[in-house]
């Protein structure tokens, strides 16, 4: 056979050397898809900016269940946390069953931090021992529940308030942490993602920076490994010394990101009551008039083009994510 000169045979073996192995082929085919935001997956487009407006504490008093009642019908609330334990729960719960529409979910509470509105576990005082006081009432701090009480015990506290706001016939859309008891500690932070899986329902969650100057910073990728959603973003504290509530809420809301951000308040009309058991009763009843009559508020967000959801939107997002097409409140 004639052999061929080695100058013509040196472009064949490069071709040879350069092609890919099959198996080459394949890692090459192999590209990761892009994450697909938030707000995609609940139908915006990823510019756009969506707000969410829950109202915590109701339950606590009639002058907060007044206030979200009308703030969620007439104003830009667009979701509330009950106090299930609150001495107001069953007015709530009346008006959750009333009317089904409304997006309400549990506001849970291992504390009890005024003077003179108190409230006790909802779980038998033999299941959670270390979860009140020697009046019988839940402890008035964060650190006092993690001295004397375990993991185990706000489990079964946070899940007895949830059965019975269930109970009740409230459909439950959302979890949050009264005070952050269940955000503040990372074994305690367990039992908020244990019970977000087992009921299957949506968590607040501080912004990842915020987590992470806490050190949390693993927090939200062990929720999306569980399926568990939670909107991108947090406005929590950053008030400035001497700044009116008015002048916070205005500033904070004018250049909100894209995605999905929550926004929470403590809206309460003004009266007698608010003033007797809480120093921040002029602070309660402004965010009240703020997210419900405020036109400059309503402005902010109108020139912004803001979107605004309830919790309800993502609770259903998730349990279709998630292959679970039960009922809420079924479990």
């Amino acid at each position: 056979m004639k052999k061929l000169p080695l100058l013509l045979l040196l472009p064949v073996l490069t071709l040879l050397l350069a092609a890919p192995t099959p198996q080459a082929r394949t890692r090459a085919r192999v590209v990761k898809a892009p994450r697909v935001s938030l707000a995609e997956r609940l139908g915006f487009k990823a510019t756009d900016k969506i707000l969410i407006v829950n109202v915590d504490d109701i339950g606590n008093s009639h002058a907060a269940n007044t206030a979200v009642m009308d703030a969620m019908q007439t104003g830009l609330a667009t979701c509330a946390t009950i106090i299930v334990p609150g001495p107001w729960f069953p007015e709530i719960a009346s008006y959750a069953r009333k009317h089904p529409q409304a997006d309400f979910g549990v506001h849970l509470a291992h504390t009890s931090e005024w003077a003179t509105l108190k409230w006790s576990p909802v779980a038998s005082r033999s299941e959670v021992p270390g979860l009140f006081d020697p009046q019988g009432y839940l402890w008035p701090d964060i650190m006092s529940v993690y001295k004397n009480s375990t993991p185990e015990q706000a489990y079964i506290e946070a899940r007895a308030q949830i059965k019975k706001a269930q109970a009740a016939g409230i459909d439950v859309t959302h979890l949050d942490s009264h005070m952050g008891t269940l955000q503040y500690n990372e074994a305690y932070f367990q039992v908020y993602r244990r019970l977000a899986k087992e009921f299957d329902l949506p968590l607040r969650m501080g912004s990842q920076e915020l987590l992470a100057a806490q050190g949390g910073g693993q927090q939200r990728g062990q929720l999306d490994e569980d399926g568990i959603i939670y909107p991108d973003y947090l406005i929590h504290g950053g008030r400035k010394p001497g700044e009116s509530m008015s002048d916070y809420w205005k500033r904070m809301l004018s250049d909100l990101k894209p995605g999905v951000t929550e926004a929470y308040i403590h809206a309460s009309a003004a009266g007698d009551e608010l003033s007797a058991f809480t120093n921040t009763a002029g602070d309660r009843a402004e965010e009240y008039r703020l997210f419900t009559r405020d036109p400059e508020i309503r402005r902010i967000l109108d020139a912004q083009n803001v979107k605004r959801v309830g919790y309800r939107a993502l609770r259903d997002l998730q349990r279709k994510a998630r292959g679970n097409g039960r009922s809420a409140g079924t479990k």
